[in-house]
C-alpha cells in the first residue's frame, strides 16, 4: 500500500470521531454496483480483503470510494437514435424535430444502459486523526472531491480545510531555484517545469535535466513561475510539488522499502506493515513541506463544502486505475 499522490486537506487535530462511530456512519453508504438504468455507483468498499470500511493500522485510518460507470460512448447512442430517426423519417414523410430527437437518444440511451459494460475503480483515502491530516490518492483534485463529496453525505459533519500556507509554492520553489539551494533536509532533482504568468502562457519542462545554472535563472528573471519542482526529502522519499500544493509522482525510495521483511506471514501483514511506513515517512514529510513553505496559515478556515472549484483548473482524471 504506497500512495502515488497526495491531494492534501486539514482536519481539527486531533479529529473529534472514534473508529467504531466512523465506521457506523461509512456503513450506511455501502458501495453498491449500477442498477440497470443506473450511469454511475459510488460508495465505500473495504480498503483490503475482509468487510471492515476503515482499516486501522496504529492510529491511522485507510478508507477506500469504489466507484463503477457504465461505458456508454455518445457517439454510440447518437449512432443508433440517428438510424431510428432515418426510420421513422422514411415512415412518417418527414424528418423529427429537434425536440423529437432529443427524446428519442433519451430513449436509446435507456434502452442501451443495461447492456453496457461497467468499469470500477477504488480511491483511497488515508486519514490521521491525531494530527488533522486527510490525503487523498488522486493525480487531481476533481477526482480527491469524489471521496470528500462522499465524505460530506456521509458523516454528519466533515470539518474539512484546504492546506494553506503563508507562501504560495510557485514563490518558494522560485527562490530555491534562483538561490540553487533547497530548504532543509530536501534536495532538488532534475525535474521542473516553468511557466509564464503572462497571457501567452509560455511553458519550458526539463526532464532529468540539471537545474542549476543561468539557464533556468534566466527562466525565472524573464517573469516564468515554476509550477511542478522534483524533490527528495531526506534521501527517504521522492516527490514532485506543484503550484497547486498537491504532492505527485510520490515514490517511497528503497531506503524505506527495505525495512520490510520480505517473508510477512500473508497479504495482510504486508499491506499493513507498507501502510505503517508510508503514513510514517508522511508525518514527517508533510510537516517539513509546510515549513519549507513558510509554516501553515495561523487559523485556516474551516471550510464544510471544499470542491474542485476551490483550486484552479486541473488536468482530466486519469485512467487505468485498478479495479476493486
Amino acid at each position: 500500500m504506497w500512495f502515488k499522490n497526495l491531494q492534501l486537506y486539514r482536519l481539527p487535530a486531533p479529529w473529534d470521531i472514534s473508529l467504531e462511530r466512523f465506521e457506523e456512519q461509512l456503513a450506511k453508504r455501502r458501495f453498491q454496483p449500477c442498477g440497470s438504468q443506473d450511469m454511475e455507483s459510488r460508495g465505500w468498499v473495504a480498503p483490503v480483503a475482509d468487510d471492515v470500511l476503515v482499516h486501522p493500522v496504529g492510529d491511522q485510518w485507510l478508507i477506500a470510494l469504489g466507484v463503477e460507470g457504465k461505458l456508454l460512448p455518445s457517439s454510440v447512442v447518437k449512432q443508433v437514435a440517428d438510424e431510428r430517426a432515418e426510420e421513422i423519417a422514411e415512415q412518417q414523410g418527414y424528418k423529427l424535430g429537434r425536440k423529437q430527437l432529443k427524446e428519442l437518444r433519451e430513449q436509446v440511451t435507456q434502452e442501451l444502459l443495461p447492456r453496457a459494460f461497467t468499469r470500477r475503480r477504488r480511491i483511497h483515502a488515508w486519514i490521521d486523526p491525531v494530527h488533522g491530516w486527510l490525503a487523498v490518492d488522486a493525480s487531481s483534485a476533481a477526482r480527491a472531491e469524489d471521496v470528500l463529496e462522499h465524505l460530506r453525505q456521509t458523516l454528519d459533519s466533515l470539518p474539512l480545510a484546504l492546506l494553506r500556507t503563508e507562501r504560495s509554492p510557485s514563490s518558494a520553489m522560485a527562490d530555491w531555484l534562483a538561490g540553487g539551494e533547497a530548504p532543509a533536509n530536501f534536495t532538488i532533482d532534475q525535474d521542473c517545469e516553468l511557466r509564464s504568468v503572462t497571457e501567452d502562457k509560455a511553458a519550458v519542462r526539463y526532464v532529468r535535466h540539471t537545474l542549476e545554472g543561468d539557464e533556468i535563472k534566466g527562466h525565472l528573471t524573464a517573469g516564468k513561475l515554476p509550477t511542478r519542482l522534483a524533490m527528495t526529502f531526506d534521501d527517504r522519499v521522492s516527490f514532485v510539488l506543484t503550484e497547486k500544493l498537491e504532492i505527485k509522482r510520490l515514490d517511497f525510495l528503497d531506503v524505506v522499502r527495505d525495512q520490510i521483511d520480505g517473508e510477512a506471514e500473508d497479504a495482510i501483514a504486508l499491506f499493513n506493515a507498507e501502510f505503517a511506513l508510508m503514513t510514517g515517512e508522511l508525518q514527517k514529510l508533510l510537516p517539513a513541506v509546510v515549513d519549507a513553505l513558510g509554516g501553515e496559515l495561523a487559523t485556516p478556515e474551516v471550510q464544510p463544502a471544499v470542491t474542485a472549484f476551490d483550486r484552479p483548473a486541473v488536468e482530466p482524471a486519469l485512467a487505468g486505475d485498478p479495479p476493486f
